[in-house]
Formats: C-alpha cells, sequence, structure tokens
C-alpha cells in the first residue's frame, strides 16, 4: 500500500465542515436512544438525570472554552496533545516539560479515544439486537438481545465505519452533514410527541401500557397467573401462542382499560416517574447529580474533536473555536436538555424507569407507545422503526468522527514517535492516517465484544426475574453467553457501563488536563483574560476532579454502584502504569531525554 511519513493534510474544511464533525459526535439523536437506560441504571440516582447533564453541559462548556482559546494560539492537528507541547514549549519557564507534558496528555487521551469507539460499535449491537428483537420477537428478545448477535454486529459495524473514515475527511464530512439534519429533526418530532402524551393524558385517563416480551403498547391492563421458578412465586402475565399478552377482564367479559398515572416510587423506593416538570429538572439530592453526570459525559463529548483537524481547516485560527463553542451549544444545551426533559417527563405507569433499566432502548419503547396514541394501536412500531433508521445514520456519523479524531491524536503521536512510527504515516492517496484507523478498528473490536458480555448484570439484572430470564427465545443468536439466572446476572458487573465509565474517566482527565494546560499557554500572554484563561479553566479543572473523585467516594457513600466505576479506575490504572513503562522504554531505546534541553529541538 502506497503510503508516505512525510505526506501533509490536505486543507478541505471550512466553518459548516468543522462544526458538522464536531455535532456529528455529539450525535443527540443517537445517545439519547442508546445511554438512556445507563443513566436510568445508575440505581437511586436517576431522579437526577437531567440536572446531571445540566452539571456536564456546564463542565463541558468550561472547557470548551479552553479548546477555543488554545486553538487560537496553537491551530494544527493533534488537539489536546499537540496544544500541551506547543503551551509549554512557548512558555518562558515551563519550556522544559513540553515532552512530559504531551506524552501524559498524548497517553491520557487515547484512554478516551481508544475505548470510545468501543462503546459505539457496542451500542450499535444492542440497538440492532433490539429491531430485530421487535420485528422477530420469537427469535429475539427485544429487551435482552443474544449477546453473540449484538457481538457480530459490532465487529461488522467496526470495520465498515473504519473503511469510511479510511477513504478521507472529505467523504467522512459530507455524510456527518446529511445526518445531522436528519437526526436532528426526527429528535424534535419524538421530544414533542412525548410532551404531547404526558399533557394529553392526566391521572386516571385511559392510556398504553408497555409489554416488552411482545414489544407492544396496549390500553387494557393484563391478566396474571402465578408461577413458580426456582423456589420464586411471581405473577407472570398470562398470553397467547403469538407472546401476546391477554386482557384482564371485568364482570361484564369486557377488557378492564388500563389507566395511567405518575407515581414517584414503588414499595420498595424504587424510582418510578416525575410528578411534575419540575421535578424532571429538580436537583433532588447533589450526589445524585454528580453520579449522573459521570455517565452524561458520554453523551457531550465530541465538541474538542474539531481541534484536531487543525491541519485539514482553511482557516484554522478563526474557524476551530468557533466550531467548538457552536457544536456543544447547539447539541449539548438545546438539543440534549429538550430530549432528556421530554423523555423523563414521559414516564408513567404504563412505561417506568424501572421499565426503562431492563431495556435495550428504553427511548423506542417510548416511541412505540407514543406512536400508538397519535398514529393508531399497532402504528407505534412503525413510528419506531423509521425513527431508528435515522439512530442508525447517527450511529455512523459519531463512530466515524471519533473514530477520525482518535486515529488523528494517534497519527500526530507517531509523527513525533512517541507511540510507533509507523502510525505517523499518511495514505498516499486519500491522505487519511490510515494505520491509525485500521487499528483503531481492531481495538474498537475487542472492547466493543467486551462491553457486551453482560449488558444486564449488577443493578440492570434487579427487572429480570429467572422467569423471565427462562422465557428468552433460545437459540445460538439469541440465548449463548446469556446467564441462566438473576443471582448470576446481579453478581457480575455490567460491563458494558464499566467500558463507559472508563471511557469517561479519560474524558474526564484528559478535559482536567486541558483546563490546566490553557492556563500555562495564556500565563503572560498578551492577551491574558482574567475569566477566559484563569477563572473558567479553573471551574473546569474542579469540576472534572469532582466527577472524577466520585468514581470512588460514590459508591462508599451509596450513590450508584461499586463494580462498574472500581473497574472502570482498574483499567485506567493498568493503561497508566503500562504508560510510564513505555515512554521510559521508548526514551532508552531512542536516547531521547525526559525534559527537554532545547526549545528550538524539542526534545532529544
Amino acid at each position: 500500500m502506497a503510503e508516505k511519513s512525510t505526506t501533509e493534510m490536505k486543507a478541505t474544511l471550512g466553518l459548516t465542515g468543522l462544526t458538522m464533525n464536531a455535532m456529528a459526535l455529539i450525535a443527540p439523536g443517537a445517545f439519547l436512544w442508546l445511554t438512556f437506560v445507563a443513566q436510568a441504571g445508575e440505581g437511586s440516582t436517576a431522579p437526577s438525570m437531567w440536572i446531571g447533564i445540566l452539571f456536564a453541559t456546564l463542565l463541558c462548556l468550561a472547557t470548551a472554552v479552553c479548546y477555543a482559546e488554545l486553538a487560537k494560539l496553537y491551530p494544527g492537528t493533534g488537539s489536546s496533545y499537540y496544544f500541551a507541547e506547543q503551551s509549554f514549549l512557548n512558555h518562558d519557564k515551563h519550556w522544559r516539560y513540553a515532552r512530559l507534558s504531551k506524552f501524559i496528555v498524548g497517553w491520557a487521551s487515547h484512554l478516551y479515544y481508544w475505548i470510545y469507539p468501543g462503546v459505539m460499535v457496542a451500542v450499535t449491537g444492542i440497538f440492532c439486537g433490539y429491531v430485530v428483537g421487535t420485528l422477530w420477537p420469537n427469535a429475539m428478545s427485544a429487551s435482552n438481545p443474544g449477546t453473540l448477535f449484538m457481538m457480530v454486529v459490532a465487529v461488522v459495524f467496526a470495520i465498515g465505519v473504519s473503511y469510511i473514515a479510511h477513504r478521507g475527511v472529505t467523504g467522512s464530512t459530507a455524510v456527518s452533514v446529511a445526518i445531522n439534519v436528519i437526526q436532528i429533526s426526527a429528535l424534535i418530532v419524538f421530544a414533542v410527541m412525548a410532551i404531547g402524551y404526558r399533557i394529553n393524558h392526566p391521572p386516571g385517563s385511559v392510556a398504553f401500557q408497555f409489554d416488552s416480551v411482545s414489544g407492544e403498547a396496549y390500553t387494557y391492563e393484563f391478566a396474571t397467573t402465578q408461577t413458580t421458578a426456582n423456589g420464586q412465586t411471581t405473577d407472570t402475565i398470562t398470553r397467547d401462542a403469538n407472546m401476546v399478552p391477554q386482557p384482564k377482564l371485568d364482570a361484564d367479559g369486557k377488557p378492564v382499560p388500563y389507566k395511567i398515572s405518575y407515581p414517584t416510587a414503588d414499595d420498595k423506593g424504587n424510582f418510578l416517574s416525575h410528578p411534575s416538570a419540575r421535578s424532571v429538572v429538580g436537583i433532588h439530592n447533589v450526589g445524585w447529580m454528580f453520579v449522573q453526570a459521570t455517565v452524561a459525559i458520554l453523551i457531550l463529548v465530541g465538541f474538542e474533536s474539531v481541534t484536531a483537524m487543525g491541519g485539514e481547516a482553511k482557516n484554522a485560527k478563526r474557524d476551530v473555536p468557533i466550531a467548538v463553542i457552536t457544536s456543544l451549544l447547539v447539541q449539548g444545551c438545546f438539543c440534549y436538555l429538550f430530549e432528556y426533559f421530554a423523555a423523563n417527563y414521559f414516564l408513567n405507569s404504563g412505561y417506568t424507569m424501572q421499565t426503562a433499566t431492563g431495556s435495550a432502548a428504553p427511548i423506542g419503547d417510548m416511541m412505540i407507545v407514543v406512536g400508538n396514541a397519535l398514529f393508531g394501536q399497532g402504528n407505534g412500531r412503525t413510528f419506531m422503526l423509521i425513527e431508528a433508521v435515522t439512530v442508525f445514520l447517527a450511529l455512523i456519523g459519531t463512530t466515524l468522527s471519533c473514530i477520525n479524531t482518535g486515529a488523528r491524536v494517534t497519527y500526530a503521536m507517531g509523527k513525533d514517535q512517541e507511540v510507533p512510527e509507523h502510525f505517523g504515516m499518511l495514505h498516499d492517496k486519500n491522505l487519511s492516517p490510515h494505520r491509525a484507523i485500521w487499528a483503531l478498528a481492531v481495538i474498537s473490536c475487542v472492547i466493543g465484544c467486551i462491553a457486551l458480555l453482560v449488558v444486564f448484570g449488577d443493578a440492570g439484572a434487579a427487572s429480570l426475574n429467572d422467569a423471565a430470564i427462562a422465557a428468552l427465545p433460545h437459540g445460538l443468536w439469541s440465548s449463548v453467553w446469556f446467564a441462566t439466572s438473576q443471582a448470576r446476572l446481579a453478581a457480575l458487573p455490567n460491563t458494558l457501563t464499566m467500558i463507559v465509565l472508563a471511557s469517561n474517566f479519560g474524558t474526564f482527565l484528559l478535559y482536567m488536563l486541558s483546563c490546566i494546560i490553557c492556563i500555562v499557554a495564556y500565563q503572560g500572554h498578551p492577551n491574558f483574560s482574567t475569566v477566559k484563561h484563569l477563572l473558567v479553566p479553573v471551574f473546569g479543572v474542579l469540576a472534572n476532579f469532582v466527577c472524577m473523585a466520585f468514581y470512588i467516594i460514590g459508591p462508599f457513600i451509596g450513590y450508584g454502584t461499586k463494580m462498574e466505576p472500581f473497574g472502570a479506575i482498574g483499567i485506567a490504572a493498568v493503561w497508566a502504569i503500562y504508560g510510564g513503562i513505555y515512554f521510559t522504554r521508548a526514551s532508552k531505546a531512542t536516547g531521547r531525554t525526559t525534559f527537554v534541553v532545547s526549545r528550538a529541538g524539542r526534545g532529544a
């Protein structure tokens, strides 16, 4: 394959292209669908979901200002990695630490950029499993898709998107533009329908209740019978041969209509729904807010991705800073806050937060309910499938964008020989960092499969019981590697949440370091601003640090679960130790010093 290490990237991106690339990574249409269940599964903290997203948005805005200000000083390829080198190298006092700082930032960024695509291909596997289960419920459960099936989808998806990235950034941008227009339009339609459903169904009115087995919503109460499995007696819904729940009949033999309510919690204290709009946006508990923010950061990252494309921007100093802020304001401040309000406001007795916790795609379930209410019984599924197409397009866009960004950071480190030199080569024809892209494709396949091993472990097992697990379709694609009892599932960590938190931990670490870099870069600079270059970065450092600290503190004070955050910290610790060993050995092998000895020579 033709390639050159000296070839430079071609400047083809204007303001629109840069902004759309960042917006594709933030992808509100995809993340509402995919991360609502992860946030719902964070134990008792679910009532603070919306406020947690707001706090994470403020944290990201502080960090975005730092990225924008750094991009004004140092336009180029490599994002935080490049900024770290330049800010220290151009500082009168700290220039000797330029190599060490850029390696620490670059290595830490890989904890985010190398894991994040794996998260995306994993959730794509879950998404496809949900759609297949909805269309063919006898072959696969929509709420609990088959592990092997999801893994195969994840691998195929990772390879396909990596091929698009390999073809070059121009084609990637065209895809991003189309996807953003489609997904934002679809998002607004669903959010309006969800809010309208709540407004038009006051307590006591006849409404729909969702059935996760058949993947459909009905306006009648379900008939039940008592069954015993493994010594546990439960009320089981009576179903016909097609798994359709049978209606409960009144004295006249007519179906009993289902009447909606908005209970706050069940008899065990589990959160069910919000009694009012004020409750949706309320704090409820500061600790809960921080726990939700540690998950919510996943849906907001991406605004910084355009700073890795400075080498492909026509006017990097002007356009990259604008694209950073604009992408976060449009997608994060408007789209996410609006759609998460709508989804949380929709919750009711017919579809509670506990139902959402046990589903592979709660937003898809909600779409079925509101679709039935607006378009008629049975048409909600069609509405959901149409919206699902837009989500799949958004998944392509966000995965493509994060692979492009991650590969370019690796490419920048490869050019500097801080990682193996072959990563610093561009394809001679496409001018894409193809070696880094394909390495990231393989890593994404591995991480995606690990994330899918136990998707419904730990708190996610609470909505299942042994009878429900036994009733899952049996077959190679639908039941291989799925635990046979609730106790086994509950004893295992939720691997998807653990991988998400590992990626998020890398994000908090990278964002905190980037805020520090901004302070260093503008210290003594003639354009120094107390607000933009000191107060905002300091807030960013503190907010990111607090969220990182909650990985350890939260579980010990009863917020969230323990296995997943501790597992994420373990992954980060292993990566840090390996980074130290690699840096030391690579420095000895190449004869390079840890500290820069010449500002012109940059580090030898």
